[in-house]
């Protein structure tokens, strides 16, 4: 069985994604505002998707390259964003195509929980930044995925699936599950400190546009949030 598959989603996933209440009224503000000024910076996208964070991000004066395993999320990426980023594929499970110390700032929207192993991709983001440089990404909240999953354990690392509808058909998407201690120490071997750690509540807009799912967001955990340094030994 093949998972994950958006090139089938590209179209559905791009529309959905841009004005919904999870992405645009949650994800997106939260990581954009953790990113913080990115004016003069060389940000890396990893997991670009159809480009909204790019977007973002190249209006805010950074030099952006986008990159996405997701050949036809990319093609919907190059019609948004035009000459305002370079965008690659690459398969964030692999080494990435990219020199060292060519970014200031990687950002990873909602991208890592699709990994089985942080490490080798951490690492690679680790490579890419300048000494200093800085690693945004949000991922599922690990109560929202044991919550949600067949889990009975949630100190073990598993995956879980879902259905999503794509025209249609249905894609079976897979997510990794695994605790936050989990995820401070992959970070930790690999590099980088963490600067803040946040669960944020909606931008207020949200409220009027989507009250249940403002509800929802407002109440149960769903993504979490992290700003981290790449450090390196003995800083």
């Amino acid at each position: 069985m093949s998972f994950n598959d958006y090139d089938v989603l590209a179209e559905d996933y791009a529309r959905h994604n841009e004005r919904n209440a999870y992405n645009a009224y949650y994800e997106r503000p939260a990581t954009l505002a953790l990113a913080g000024d990115v004016r003069g910076l060389r940000v890396l996208d990893a997991g670009c998707g159809s480009g909204a964070h790019a977007e973002a991000l190249s209006s805010g004066g950074a030099s952006v390259t986008g990159i996405d395993s997701s050949a036809g999320i990319l093609a919907l990426a190059r019609e948004r964003l035009g000459a305002q980023a370079l965008l690659l594929h690459a398969d964030l499970a692999e080494p990435l195509p990219l020199p060292d110390n060519g970014f200031d700032l990687v950002i990873a929207p909602l991208v890592l929980h699709y990994l089985r192993d942080w490490e080798p991709t951490l690492r690679e983001f680790h490579r890419v930044l300048e000494p200093g440089g800085r690693l945004v990404f949000s991922t599922h909240h690990p109560t929202m995925d044991f919550a949600e999953s067949s889990g009975e354990d949630y100190f073990a690392t598993y995956a879980s699936t879902e259905d999503w509808p794509a025209g249609d058909r249905m894609v079976t998407m897979r997510f990794w599950h695994r605790p936050l201690t989990a995820m401070t120490e992959a970070l930790r071997v690999s590099g980088f400190a963490i600067e803040r750690l946040t669960e944020p509540a909606p931008v207020p807009e949200c409220r009027e546009l989507f009250p249940e799912e403002y509800r929802t967001i407002s109440t149960k955990p769903r993504f979490l949030f992290f700003a981290t340094r790449a450090v390196r030994s003995g800083d």
